[in-house]
């Protein structure tokens, strides 16, 4: 392990567990080596996570600190967001929101995303309008997905319909869908509720199996609220 300069961390981990510590030490340094591939890369990553959670977290900090860039920051911020610190993802999207990045569409999309998670809608909805404004070639489905959900958690339910019908039908997983039809079904709209789901399980039965398996919440969700 220190003759090949691999994270140190791992002497603990086995000194430690040494059955356990040996055996991930093995799956998620030595295996990626051996075999390669996108399986190895997964399981060596998810080991590293578990070993060292606050690693990326630590990079991802360390890029902005050096470079600042757009997708230093973008990085930053994800981890943030995926840990629910929202106000520390806001502070840093908003720190690249200069110059002649003072709109751009990657920065506006973190931003709102984190102005969501911490339930201030109206700061999210006022960023999105920004980025669709500014960035009219931009075309991103989590970001009209995104705005129909402020709508409706605004209580904008005509709005939020309408965007939801928009969107739904093109967008790249079941998660629009299912939105869709709950809001239909909130609405009193029970028949054509029920139709928008019973078209989505009936899509999903004839796309592949890795589609299934990907969108298994919202089909599952669906499913629920057919029965």
């Amino acid at each position: 392990m220190i003759r090949t300069g691999r994270n140190t961390l791992w002497i603990l981990a086995i000194g430690l567990l040494p059955g356990v510590g040996s055996l991930a030490y093995l799956v998620a340094e030595v295996l990626p080596d051996l075999l390669g591939g996108r399986t190895a890369r997964r399981a060596k990553s998810g080991i590293g996570r578990m070993i060292d959670p606050n690693r990326d977290l630590r990079r991802a900090t360390a890029e902005v600190q050096i470079s600042g860039n757009v997708d230093a920051r973008r990085r930053l911020g994800e981890e943030l967001f995926e840990r629910e610190q929202f106000d520390e993802a806001i502070e840093v999207y908003r720190g690249g929101l200069r110059g002649i990045f003072e709109y751009d569409p990657t920065l506006l999309l973190g931003l709102a995303k984190a102005q969501f998670g911490k339930q201030d809608y109206a700061a999210a909805r006022t960023t999105l309008e920004l980025l669709a404004q500014h960035n009219p070639d931009f075309k991103s489905a989590d970001a009209q997905l995104l705005y129909a959900r402020t709508l409706e958690a605004q209580n904008a339910l005509d709005e939020a319909e309408r965007e939801y019908a928009l969107i739904a039908p093109g967008f790249p997983g079941a998660e629009a869908r299912l939105r869709y039809g709950l809001l239909l079904k909130k609405r009193g709209k029970h028949q054509e509720a029920q139709r928008v789901l019973k078209d989505l399980l009936d899509g999903a039965k004839l796309g592949p199996a890795h589609y299934r398996r990907a969108q298994a919440e919202w089909l599952d969700r669906a499913r629920r609220e057919l029965s």
